[in-house]
């Protein structure tokens, strides 16, 4: 299936062995950010949990997990508009929160999703991403904790995906006429 899937990539930007040494640099940050507190990780779905589950692999503090679907992209492109699709379990209130994100491209996701949760009453709140691509920013938000840079190409692997497919990919690869 993954050769399949593979006619589509125009190229390999980020290897496993790049994306491993991208989330040992930020889980080094994190262990060393938030020793002797306790986190909680809120892992957007659907692109982050990779990345989320790797992350908390390498961590060696204490910390929570919960998850948040929001949407905002519709094939390759930004729509605009955010929708929470499925909200927090976990009461933040007072507590050290930590978004995880696949990739922090237009910021318009995670501009709304940081000013609901920071309503919500946490000691602090900070972003954590794969990926950053200042190039398609449309919104003053920036990551706390970032694995890599990359330009403005459309990108899938490791989460990312592009209508649901290529999600499995074991690397990041820029897609065929992005």
């Amino acid at each position: 299936m993954i050769n399949e899937l593979e006619k589509d990539i125009d190229r390999v930007l980020f290897s496993e062995e790049d994306l491993k040494a991208m989330v040992k640099k930020v889980a080094a940050e994190i262990n060393e950010d938030y020793a002797g507190k306790k986190p909680v990780l809120v892992v957007l779905l659907k692109g982050s949990v990779m990345f989320a589950a790797d992350l908390m692999r390498s961590l060696i503090i204490d910390c929570e997990i919960d998850f948040m679907k929001v949407s905002s992209y519709s094939g390759t492109q930004s729509t605009g508009v955010v929708s929470i699709v499925n909200d927090l379990k976990t009461d933040i209130s007072g507590r050290h929160v930590i978004i995880i994100e696949d990739i922090v491209d237009t910021g318009l996701t995670l501009y709304r999703l940081k000013n609901l949760l920071e309503q919500r009453g946490p000691e602090s709140l900070r972003i954590c991403t794969l990926l950053d691509k200042p190039s398609g920013r449309k919104a003053e938000v920036y990551a706390d904790y970032i694995g890599g840079v990359v330009g403005n190409e459309f990108i899938v692997g490791n989460g990312l995906d592009y209508n649901e497919k290529y999600r499995n990919l074991p690397y990041i690869g820029v897609m065929r006429n992005s």
